[in-house]
């Protein structure tokens, strides 16, 4: 069997309480996860839920009081700032918001190559990759040359999501990043990340409060409220037939718009994760 890429364990998380002689905020209570390569494990729940904070403290972005967190067999818990700006080359991010998480000042071809070159690329290589980079995500080649506030909110996040993919990460921790969208778009965004993932391989942490979002691109999905993971397992049970109370809240605002087009998709996905998943060492 595969080793998770990702594997968190017993996490606590706990902020320091606001006023004097305040108690500390425990933002995570013991969570446990793991994801394997080339897997989307979503993590749904409703704000204050703690899900955003998972996905920061895998980022070395929250306070870790106890627990693990171990990528690639690694523990990366408490990294350093100088090993954990080597690990970005491994773990990327994309933002929620596609209007604040890009450099305004700056061309689209400036915010793509200023990873690449941060990590030693020569910049005819650089310019090479931002043109493939462009392609990736749907976006013409002109676009490098241009100004974030020139694009559509939805291919503002086209652009970031290149820009998470410039240093070829094994996994992407996804920050609600089509909340900010129309439905529409949200669609296209969705098949994008899901294509982007047959083609490169990458495995995602998907944060959303969203359990229609979720269900669109999860393997697996793992379901907080207030701190804990209250169900988890395999994306279709979950979203079709939750067993939590919580869960069967989330599924009640969250219908699903066409089963039989949604399956077909999670059919698709499966088949193609199984196959690379045979086709790698145990």
């Amino acid at each position: 069997m595969t080793a998770p890429l990702l594997d968190i364990a017993d996490l606590v998380v706990e902020y320091p309480g606001k006023g004097f002689r305040a108690e500390p905020f425990r933002a995570l209570n013991g969570v446990s996860l793991d994801i394997a390569p080339g897997e989307t494990v979503g993590l749904v729940g409703e704000s204050g839920s703690g899900k955003t904070t998972l996905g920061r403290a895998v980022l070395g972005l929250a306070p870790v009081k106890a627990g693990a967190i171990v990528y690639d067999g690694k523990d990366i818990t408490q990294l350093g700032r100088r090993p954990r700006r080597a690990l970005s080359s491994e773990i990327q991010v994309v933002f929620q918001d596609p209007y604040s998480s890009l450099n305004p000042s700056m061309t689209i071809e400036q915010i793509l190559t200023e990873p690449l070159t941060a990590t030693g690329s020569a910049a005819t290589a650089a310019r090479a990759r931002v043109r493939e980079l462009l392609d990736q995500v749907g976006l013409p080649a002109d676009a490098q040359g241009r100004l974030p506030r020139e694009f559509s909110g939805g291919q503002r996040q086209r652009v970031a999501i290149a820009r998470a993919l410039a240093l070829s990460p094994r996994l992407i921790v996804c920050d609600e990043p089509v909340s900010a969208l129309d439905l529409t778009t949200q669609a296209r965004v969705l098949d994008l990340f899901i294509e982007i993932q047959n083609r490169t391989g990458v495995a995602y942490l998907f944060v959303t409060h969203d359990l229609a979002v979720v269900r669109h691109v999860s393997h697996r999905v793992a379901v907080m409220y207030r701190g804990e993971i209250v169900e988890s397992g395999d994306g279709d049970r979950v979203t079709s037939e939750p067993s939590h109370p919580y869960t069967q809240r989330l599924f009640m605002a969250a219908p699903v718009p066409d089963p039989d087009e949604q399956e077909e998709r999670r059919r698709a996905r499966r088949a193609l994760l199984d196959a690379e998943r045979a086709a790698s060492p145990s």
